[in-house]
């Protein structure tokens, strides 16, 4: 189900357009600082969510998000090389959450059906409570809420809740519906 619908080609739509266009710049700017410019990396980083980063949470470049002013990061979150987070209908990670590399977090995509596809965003935030584990190149799709303590494996394709103390694994894609011009 989705908690978010955006017209294409809308007055809304051209303004994210702008912000994605601005953060693309900011993120290139801090994904060739030296690893250790600590000062300019969380100048670019309080420029890209909009607000500094909280106490004792740490992110490795290269960095990517698409908005980022609705990437919300609580104390404590670790986000290792080379993640991406497509945050315009919200992200939000608790506490002690831990992102291994190449971890994609999509929040917006576009309904199935060829009509709307090129005239719909559609999608939903996505919730990681309080200390999860989100295994190597891990994608969590749009909608998701992810439950404490819980571990998503290297590789897990999260397209379903999950529940509190709970291993996800795997990647099956499968046919769903097929449908005819």
């Amino acid at each position: 189900m989705s908690d978010f619908l955006m017209r294409i080609h809308s007055p809304e739509f051209q303004a994210m357009s702008e912000r994605v266009l601005e953060v693309t710049a900011l993120t290139s700017r801090l994904n060739v600082l030296p690893f250790d410019d600590e000062a300019g990396k969380a100048r670019l980083f309080a420029e890209i969510l909009g607000r500094p980063l909280p106490a004792r949470t740490t992110i490795y470049p290269p960095f990517f998000t698409d908005h980022g002013r609705n990437l919300h990061l609580s104390e404590r979150v670790f986000i290792n090389q080379n993640c991406t987070f497509l945050d315009y209908a919200g992200i939000h990670l608790a506490e002690r959450v831990m992102v291994a590399p190449k971890a994609t977090f999509i929040t917006v995509g576009h309904p199935v059906d060829t009509a709307d596809r090129k005239v719909w965003l559609t999608g939903g935030p996505i919730v990681v409570e309080e200390n999860v584990w989100i295994g190597a190149g891990a994608t969590i799709l749009p909608g998701v809420t992810i439950g404490r303590d819980a571990v998503i494996a290297a590789g897990a394709v999260v397209a379903d809740d999950v529940p509190a103390r709970s291993l996800v694994t795997g990647t099956k894609a499968a046919v769903r519906r097929t449908w005819s011009d």
